[in-house]
């Protein structure tokens, strides 16, 4: 069965997708397929890449507008999630009774796949990674979506996984309503986008915990039992799924947990116990555990075999851009973890290493919160390198905090400037805490500038 029924949204008639990027194009491919009468609207200019896949499936489509006058007419709208929920157009769609959906919530009813959901403000890509990776490793018929690898409509279109793992944001779920995940992965939730939320965590939480909606008992909900958001959030909101907690604090008899001597435990009704010594994951620091830990889980209640789980999470090599190793240079290791945008991401990477550290902090700030980060800062930080335009919130968290803050003019600027500052044995970390688009495209553009600049040193 489909994970939505395929009777809740118009089957035909006009839709519109909003945004011609991954998601959009592959929304669009597969609704001409199943028959709508498809236009792409963009407000930004298409990449030509994608305007070659328009082109070839004779799909019409605008860019550098909106014409609202055409897209009002729409039967069913599936918009980018970039586009918040107060943009003037979208509140036209709604206040027309035009539903409007995400591109996971649109191609889900084309698919009975097993569905495998992960969201969490931090540490979702490299979970979703290892999970794919290990899915596929033990044989498994897999697909990756979402958040990362090719549009998930576009897969549904043409592929024919029987399981599916998808990286799932908070903005993609603004926009899911009727859709159910065979199994709900919920990592952490830590004030984030808080621009989208009306700056309350609490709406940033419930956004979070849409994931669990509409699941039965036939489904599974695997969380962190230690996380203090997510606590609050389960008060608030239930579901039937079987619960499968994960923890580093305490004892659990289903779910995850971290013995004394550092032994991972994953139990799980009417399956064997499987154990894991923590210095056997190829995975470093105390956040990379909890990561296991999810993984592991959906792995069992995929029915993996122990000895297939152990191999993958013993060799598994991260994502780019989280934690990633660039070079050692004259005795100075250099530590890409661009795609850390918020606070919580950055405590994780300075919590993961042990030597002094050079941090380079910045970007397009979300209302940050620094407070968090003040005693790794006091122990662990040599000096703050600020990349981006504005910084002066990073100047007033840390000016007490550190010896030296200094600000740059390009990545170029601020990587010869974090070489200077760096001793032999140091560690200099690009973990910005913030959004990337004052300087740069997105955090892939941020990090492979930081790569290119450490490379010519």
């Amino acid at each position: 069965m489909a994970n939505i029924s395929s009777t809740y949204y118009p089957q035909s008639g006009k839709l519109i997708v909003l945004g011609a990027g991954e998601s959009g194009v592959g929304t669009a491919i597969l609704a001409k397929q199943k028959g709508f009468d498809v236009f792409v609207s963009d407000m930004g200019m298409i990449a030509s890449h994608y305007k070659v896949q328009l082109d070839e499936e004779q799909i019409a489509y605008e860019e550098g507008t909106h014409t609202e006058e055409r897209i009002l007419l729409a039967d069913l709208v599936v918009k980018s999630p970039g586009i918040p929920e107060h943009a003037p157009l979208v509140i036209a769609l709604k206040a027309k009774h035009i539903p409007v959906i995400a591109e996971i919530e649109f191609a889900a009813q084309y698919t009975d796949a097993k569905l495998i959901c992960i969201t969490g403000s931090n540490g979702k890509s490299t979970t979703t990674m290892l999970t794919y990776e290990m899915l596929k490793h033990a044989g498994k018929h897999v697909g990756l979506a979402g958040n990362i690898g090719k549009s998930f409509a576009l897969q549904v279109a043409r592929e024919q996984f029987d399981v599916y793992v998808l990286e799932i944001s908070s903005f993609m779920l603004d926009d899911m309503f009727q859709f159910r995940a065979d199994i709900a992965v919920i990592l952490n939730i830590t004030a984030d986008h808080l621009d989208r939320y009306d700056y309350k965590v609490e709406n940033y939480v419930d956004s979070k915990f849409r994931m669990i909606q509409n699941q039965t008992k036939d489904d599974y909900f695997i969380y962190c039992l230690d996380d203090p958001q997510t606590a609050a959030g389960l008060k608030r909101h239930h579901t039937a799924a079987m619960h499968l907690p994960f923890t580093q604090e305490q004892k659990v008899e289903f779910g995850a947990y971290l013995t004394s001597i550092k032994d991972i435990i994953i139990n799980i009704p009417n399956s064997d116990t499987f154990t894991m010594r923590t210095e056997e994951l190829s995975l470093t620091g105390k956040h990379n555990v909890y990561n296991n830990m999810a993984s592991g889980l959906i792995a069992k209640v995929q029915e993996l075999r122990n000895q297939a789980m152990k191999e993958s999470m013993s060799s598994y090599v991260n994502i780019a851009h989280r934690l990633e190793q660039v070079a050692c240079i004259g005795g100075v290791n250099y530590i890409n973890d661009s795609k850390a945008t918020n606070v919580n991401s950055v405590w994780y990477a300075l919590e993961s290493v042990s030597t002094p550290i050079v941090l380079m902090l910045g970007g397009v700030d979300k209302g940050n919160d620094y407070e968090m980060l003040r005693d790794l800062v006091k122990n662990k930080v040599r000096a703050i390198v600020c990349i981006g335009k504005d910084n002066t919130a990073i100047h007033a968290a840390f000016e007490d905090d550190t010896e030296l803050i200094v600000n740059s003019s390009s990545m170029k600027d601020a990587v010869q400037l974090a070489s200077h500052l760096a001793q032999k044995g140091d560690t200099v970390l690009l973990s910005p805490a913030c959004a990337s688009f004052d300087w740069f495209k997105n955090y892939e553009d941020r990090g492979d500038k930081f790569k290119a600049a450490v490379m010519e040193l």
